[in-house]
């Protein structure tokens, strides 16, 4: 606990940074939500065709695995806020559409009709009959959704819109604790205090004729409510300060700005630091880093539609993934290809190849390569069927250097093979869970959990250099950045990247600053 309360202290700067882009997105999708819900609510209740179809299909979008739907938003809407405030919008309707269908739909129709009788229109039956009596209903769905929305808006860190949810899954991935708390209980937390303020939202609209049949005077009632209305003006003030600092901040940008990402993992975060840090250096362009964005396709998606302007990518994921080409050994010749083709199909430059090869390896703890004499990945033949392979989703789904063209080479027989994605694959082999992962040749975690990397005497992966890939168009306006950005390219080895990665993936520290003294030592910054 002491050492929970010392992190959170050291990086409070960052925790509230990120709570307070929580707060906003999660303000600005409940928003929404609540202007969408409520009319489809109230439209429904009125025309009974139309209930089920729309509830039916709230209730299908509501099933869909929360990390699927931002998947398929990906393509459409990019990467940032936008899809991550439209999918938390999508998730919030349902309880909304429902309790306001439920609300008006359980007024007594006596009392609608002596609203009718006493000469009351149409709208101002509805306007105010049937929505003040159903106000209490609808807010108790609003407070359902409000409340889900702060959890699932943790999921905008996977495509770089920033939240609490940075901190969680850079954690996972480094198998830092307590970073994983300090993005986790702030959102607990959170998530309390909005069902405390929706909760005063519901008491303010339920009718005090109602409220003081439980026993409570409507003298102390009224006073209650002065001061309910109190913190719900001051809560609503600070959140529209917030949403205002957002919109005047991204007005005041400065014009000579370029926008670094990287994908979800170590290695990447320290790169778009460095290469930002030397950057920002060397120029006078501002950097915005966009940090753990998934995988190679949504970062090159997103540098194709100009969401960012820059990113470090490999050469085998380009070559294979991106290009969709079999994997081939010839560092060069691949290097080569990958560099005519982004420039002649997508007007992306491809800059000098860093001097360090990320490539695929299999490693086992050094207590089974012991067990049973494996050096290389041709020694699994000898106890495959007696062993669990742990690898991540993108490796079991790369067709030609991943595990299909794994078995298709050795025909391999594992006792057992299981998805794991990130540094929980290394925890499972530490556990006994697994024997055998993949990882990457520079991956920290090797050295910090003294793993037997098998070496791949076949040639079977291809290279992965580290490549910096760029828009066409940014290089043209700024092009003293290909100079700066070769520079930095050529110092970083095997060796650098793994020590690197070991400091943040052991050692604790953050990526940002493990660049940073870096690229001091260098005399680059």
């Amino acid at each position: 606990m002491i050492a929970l309360f010392k992190y959170m202290a050291q990086h409070l700067g960052q925790i509230a940074d990120l709570l307070m882009e929580h707060v906003q997105m999660t303000a600005i999708a409940v928003g929404f939500a609540i202007v969408i819900g409520v009319p489809l609510g109230i439209l429904i209740s009125y025309v009974k065709k139309l209930d089920k179809p729309i509830i039916g299909v709230a209730n299908v979008v509501q099933a869909i695995p929360s990390m699927a739907l931002l998947g398929l938003a990906i393509p459409l809407l990019g990467i940032g806020v936008l899809p991550a405030v439209v999918m938390v919008i999508i998730y919030s309707l349902l309880p909304i559409i429902k309790n306001t269908y439920t609300g008006i739909a359980s007024i007594d129709p006596e009392m609608v009709e002596a609203a009718k009788g006493i000469g009351l229109t149409k709208w101002q039956v509805l306007t105010k009959v049937k929505i003040p009596m159903a106000l209490p209903v609808i807010m108790a769905g609003v407070r359902i959704s409000a409340v889900t929305a702060v959890g699932l808006m943790t999921m905008a860190a996977f495509i770089g819109a920033g939240g609490l949810g940075y901190l969680v899954f850079s954690g996972i991935r480094t198998v830092n604790n307590l970073q994983i708390l300090a993005g986790a209980i702030p959102a607990c937390l959170l998530a309390l205090l909005v069902d405390f303020l929706m909760g005063l939202v519901e008491k303010l609209v339920t009718p005090i004729s109602l409220q003081s049949a439980f026993g409570t005077s409507k003298a102390e009632l009224k006073k209650k409510r002065k001061k309910e209305k109190l913190v719900l003006a001051v809560a609503g003030a600070l959140i529209l300060v917030l949403i205002g600092n957002t919109v005047i901040g991204g007005m005041n940008q400065e014009e000579k700005t370029i926008t670094v990402g990287s994908k979800d993992f170590t290695e990447q975060l320290i790169l778009c630091n460095l290469y930002a840090d030397v950057i920002e250096h060397d120029t006078d362009i501002n950097v915005i880093r966009k940090e753990n964005l998934g995988g190679s396709q949504v970062c090159f998606e997103a540098l194709k539609k100009g969401e960012i302007d820059m990113y470090v990518d490999y050469t085998g994921t380009i070559y294979v993934n991106i290009l969709n080409q079999p994997a081939k050994a010839d560092m060069q010749a691949v290097y080569d290809e990958c560099k005519k083709a982004l420039d002649e199909k997508y007007k992306i430059k491809v800059l000098e190849q860093a001097n360090f090869n990320n490539t695929y390896t299999l490693a086992v703890s050094q207590e089974t390569a012991k067990k049973y004499g494996l050096k290389t990945m041709k020694d699994l033949l000898k106890c495959d069927s007696q062993l669990i392979l742990g690898t991540t989703m993108e490796f079991q789904n790369r067709p030609d250097d991943g595990l299909p063209g794994l078995l298709k080479k050795y025909d391999f027989n594992f006792k057992k093979t299981l998805a794991i994605d990130g540094s929980p694959r290394f925890t499972a082999l530490k556990n006994g869970e697994t024997d055998i992962v993949d990882a990457y040749a520079t991956d920290g975690l090797l050295k910090k959990y003294n793993l037997k990397v098998l070496e791949d005497s076949d040639g079977f992966f291809p290279p992965y250099y580290a490549i910096p890939i760029i828009n066409e168009e940014m290089l043209d306006k700024y092009p003293e950045l290909e100079d700066v950005i070769n520079k930095l390219s050529k110092i970083l080895t095997n060796e650098i990247m793994q020590e690197l990665n070991y400091q943040v993936d052991e050692e604790g520290k953050e990526p940002a600053d493990v660049a940073r003294e870096f690229a001091k030592e260098q005399g680059l910054i």
